[in-house]
């Protein structure tokens, strides 16, 4: 009787592996093959309310349609078909340290996530002092909820003050994981980090997830800037940053871009490259940090591709360039947000220089992230508990 039954298994486990790969396909990102138009109107679009100081919102790349949100106190939920679960993807509050900039920050999943069902997280944990802990995380038999025993530490960092931690972990087209490190805290950077090549904080970090390096939990991919250079953390991909809150990579051209938060005078979009040093701390934005190098030597520092006066908002929050659908004429722009006022802006940038630039909505929402799903369409995070999705608005 079990005869037939085991023949037939694995042609039905070949069969769903071709159904499961071909919803598992993201439609191709948009692109314009010729001058774009001006960027349109949006508006936004409630589509989950009752979440508890949620902070980021992210799919898997597996074709289920879950999206995955960031509760900072330590949980991640799910909402799919227009339903939240009640039950936790993952529930780590036991080991979370949160409140104001503290808190389970980033999520990421493996590029191959369909096969490793690996994914990870970037939170900040008390355990013998402040630190930020970077883990991996396995799913088991239950594709919507995973067992917190299956934690393995990749990477812990030391925190010397209780904000400016990063948050945001990405795996690039490369296929590493990207890391966002602040400088550690304080104001004006006042052990220096940003500038030196000898710690983590204040920089962007690269890894291989994949690998192990002699004494790691990880490995070091051998293209790294800073490989092999005395004092130099090979961990390093680019620094000078201060709290380079969330960043992404466009599909289309490659480029990172990152908001990274001012101090007191300018907010900063940066396309963030290999071995560059972004300035910080001696220079906010375009300008010399005043009150620490008011007349700075600007050499060998990257500029940022746009930086704006604490006048039009205080904590940039860095988002996706749109390769969605359902906004034809937003193709290839640049959208970002602002927590201290709840704009959204959007912009262009020909790879050179930014060609279009403006405030797309007044939202006067605690915008603390904006979301991507497997269709290329955008979704703001509001702290204070809810889901939006970005439709068109009155000028397509």
């Amino acid at each position: 009787m079990d005869y037939p039954l085991n023949r037939l298994l694995p042609t039905l486990g070949i069969l769903f592996c071709i159904i499961q790969n071909a919803f598992a396909a993201s439609p191709p990102p948009c692109e314009f093959n010729e001058t774009p138009p001006s960027i349109p109107d949006i508006k936004l679009e409630l589509v989950v309310k009752g979440l508890q100081a949620p902070l980021g919102l992210f799919h898997a790349g597996d074709g289920s349609g879950r999206l995955f949100i960031v509760e900072q106190q330590g949980t991640i939920r799910i909402w799919k078909n227009g339903k939240l679960f009640v039950r936790p993807f993952l529930d780590i509050r036991d080991r979370v340290t949160s409140g104001g900039e503290k808190g389970l920050l980033g999520l990421a999943f493996h590029p191959k996530f369909t096969e490793t069902r690996r994914f990870f997280v970037n939170y900040t944990s008390l355990s013998k002092g402040l630190h930020t802990i970077i883990s991996e995380f396995k799913v088991g038999g239950n594709p919507d909820v995973t067992d917190k025993r299956s934690e393995r530490i990749l990477l812990t960092i030391a925190q010397p003050y209780a904000n400016h931690n990063g948050g945001n972990i990405v795996f690039g087209p490369d296929g590493y994981l990207y890391i966002g490190m602040g400088d550690g805290g304080s104001a004006n950077d006042p052990h220096g980090h940003g500038q030196s090549l000898s710690t983590l904080l204040g920089k962007m970090l690269r890894i291989d997830v994949d690998k192990r390096a002699e004494g790691k939990a990880y490995g070091i991919p051998t293209d790294n800037p800073f490989m092999g250079r005395q004092k130099a953390a090979p961990e390093i991909w680019a620094y000078g940053l201060r709290n380079p809150w969330r960043f992404s990579f466009d599909p289309v051209t490659g480029l990172l871009y990152a908001g990274d938060v001012g101090q007191n005078d300018r907010e900063e979009i940066d396309i963030l490259q290999k071995g560059k040093n972004y300035g910080w701390n001696i220079m906010e934005g375009t300008i010399c940090t005043p009150g620490i190098n008011p007349n700075c030597n600007k050499m060998g520092l990257e500029q940022p591709i746009l930086d704006y006066p604490r006048s039009e908002g205080t904590v940039v929050i860095g988002g996706y360039v749109y390769r969605g659908s359902l906004i034809p004429n937003l193709c290839g722009v640049y959208l970002y947000a602002d927590y201290g006022n709840g704009r959204i802006f959007g912009l262009r940038y020909d790879g050179k220089t930014v060609t279009d630039h403006r405030i797309l909505l007044e939202t006067h929402r605690s915008i603390t992230s904006l979301g991507e799903d497997e269709q290329h369409e955008l979704y703001v995070v509001d702290g204070a508990g809810e889901i939006l999705k970005i439709v068109p608005g009155t000028r397509p």
